[in-house]
């Protein structure tokens, strides 16, 4: 989840308002005060236009009034160009302008001109150095530059002068969840929110910093007052998860599903699906992920999910077959090919299109040791009955890459090991075997098998004592159920975060 809004330019509404700087034009001399009344009464923010206007200017006031709302109108029907070109013309002979300066900030912004932009920007704070909404501008600006420190302090300098508007709070506030610092954005968050209750976007990004920073009491109070408001899918999602974070898993599920059935998209049916799956209710979720496929057949984490669902129903045939799907869609996830890996132990009648996968993975990821130990072991599985020296030694080789790519995977070092047994080299084999406990201690199958290799070896002592220590982690290793919930809970928060 992410925050609603995070900073914008203020100002604009007040630019569309196309005030006329007639009433200002006769009877007067020279202004000399940027907010002075209009003889109707009304205060006219274009009033410093006339600060230090004199009889012999090249043009005339009601020039100047013209070409500011010319650029006025050029700014607010999306025309900046135009309205940049009667701007500049305009801040050489009216520097002193308030509204002039902010102006061209905001059409230099909205050009994508940010550098250019901080110049008018910091000219109006000097000018009007109490304006809240100056600071502001000015505030964001350094945030598009990168340059937050100075940024921070436009943001409280405004909050300094404003304390009570709902603006100047929310985008201190949001430029804190910008910068990460949620615990500091909380208390400007929470004071818009008391100035104006009804503020969606607001209430929302003050949910999730609760959320995130594991006030779930207050972020499920915001929750519940947004849902009274305005019920929409994403409350309901937000609120499941901080029913997860709180342990309450069947609730969590109720809102994944009230999200879902209130906009059945890809990410709330994916959530919804993957909430069963992470709490071990495979049957359900393949239904979610089943039905979403339907609607998004192109979703990748839909049919891995559907995959990871038929693997725990001990259905492999069918989750070979989606996970395949899966990293068909998107061949560069990682996450899938661990999953086919473990599901393809169960099916090895998918050996050549499994390898298949495998190959192109490990051609896309030629650098990275996972991608090609999972082709080794794919192609080792795939064809058990091989024993020709070629193709055994083309699995030595992508083993040996494996290693080499990454010295500290435990599983290749294992697997080569195991090679090396079945290829009766058990003298190659004992020192893999003991990097792989190294590595990973408590893996009984790795002691158990350079038990085996010691006994080839007629090393009887050291081998009773690898039998001993598999015959004690066995047990351990019996409960494995906790592992696999640890892997699958791994893959869903990942696949949440990458939203």
């Amino acid at each position: 989840m992410r925050p609603r809004v995070i900073l914008r330019l203020r100002g604009v509404g007040v630019w569309g308002l196309a005030f006329s700087l007639a009433p200002l034009l006769f009877g007067q001399d020279l202004l000399i005060e940027s907010n002075l009344d209009s003889p109707t009464g009304l205060s006219s923010p274009l009033a410093s236009l006339l600060v230090a206007t004199s009889q012999d200017q090249a043009e005339s006031r009601q020039t100047l009034d013209r070409k500011f709302q010319s650029a006025l109108a050029h700014f607010n029907s999306r025309q900046y160009a135009a309205a940049r070109q009667e701007l500049e013309s305009l801040v050489k002979v009216l520097p002193n302008s308030f509204e002039v300066q902010e102006l061209l900030g905001l059409v230099y912004s909205a050009e994508g001109q940010d550098e250019k932009a901080t110049t008018p920007f910091e000219q109006a704070v000097r000018l009007r150095p109490k304006s809240g909404e100056a600071r502001i501008n000015l505030g964001t600006n350094l945030v598009r530059r990168g340059k937050m420190a100075l940024a921070e302090t436009e943001f409280k300098d405004g909050v300094a002068l404003e304390p009570g508007s709902f603006d100047a709070n929310r985008d201190l506030g949001s430029f804190y969840l910008r910068a990460g610092r949620i615990a500091e954005a909380i208390p400007y968050l929470e004071k818009a929110q008391v100035v104006n209750p009804a503020s969606y976007d607001n209430g929302y990004d003050l949910a999730l910093a609760d959320e995130e920073l594991g006030r779930l009491p207050e972020a499920r109070r915001q929750i519940q007052a947004l849902v009274n408001q305005k019920d929409t899918p994403e409350l309901h999602n937000l609120l499941a998860e901080v029913e997860e974070k709180a342990g309450n898993y069947v609730l969590a599920a109720n809102e994944y599903e009230k999200a879902a059935h209130l906009d059945p998209n890809e990410s709330n049916l994916f959530d919804w699906g993957s909430e069963l799956l992470a709490h071990q209710t495979p049957a359900p979720a393949a239904e979610v992920f089943s039905e979403g496929l339907k609607r998004y057949p192109h979703s990748s984490r839909l049919a891995i999910g559907l995959g990871l669902a038929l693997y725990l129903r001990g259905r492999y045939d069918e989750a070979v077959q989606s996970l395949l799907k899966g990293v068909s869609l998107d061949p560069s996830d990682a996450r899938a090919y661990y999953f086919l890996s473990k599901a393809y132990e169960q099916a090895p009648g998918w050996a050549d299109p499994v390898v298949e996968a495998f190959r192109r993975y490990a051609e896309l990821r030629a650098h990275d040791a996972l991608a090609t130990y999972y082709y080794a072991i794919s192609l080792w599985k795939g064809r058990r009955s091989e024993t020709s020296p070629a193709y055994l030694d083309h699995v030595e080789s992508q083993l040996k890459k494996a290693v080499a790519l990454d010295p500290s995977l435990p599983d290749a070092h294992l697997q080569l090991a195991n090679l090396y047994s079945q290829r009766l080299r058990y003298d190659a084999a004992v020192p893999e075997y003991q990097q792989a406990l190294r590595l990973a201690p408590n893996v009984p199958d790795a002691h158990f098998r350079l038990g085996q290799a010691y006994v080839h070896l007629g090393k009887k002592e050291l081998a009773d004592k690898e039998f001993q220590l598999h015959k004690q982690l066995y047990e351990r290793h019996l409960a494995d159920v906790d592992k696999q919930r640890s892997e699958i809970l791994q893959f869903v928060y990942s696949m949440k975060d990458a939203k």
